[in-house]
């Protein structure tokens, strides 16, 4: 199941909440991998969906090229 970067924001500020609560030291740094963690795969997943809707831009277009319209129906 693909997650979403909103998901992945949330998990990451929920770790950060963690973190500055913690008392622990030990809590403390955890909550902070966590966190830096979940915000590198919000990263990577914004990254992704960014790569993607280029791909399907050029997709489009090619296509277009491709098969232009009639004249008749272009205009």
């Amino acid at each position: 199941m693909a997650q979403t970067y909103e998901f992945y924001c949330e998990r990451a500020d929920e770790a950060a909440v963690l973190a500055a609560k913690a008392t622990l030291e030990n809590v403390r740094e955890r909550e902070l991998r966590s966190e830096k963690t979940w915000r590198g795969l919000a990263e990577h997943a914004r990254k992704t969906i960014e790569e993607r809707v280029k791909a399907d831009t050029a997709r489009a277009e090619r296509r277009a090229a491709e098969n232009p319209l009639p004249e008749r129906l272009a205009g």
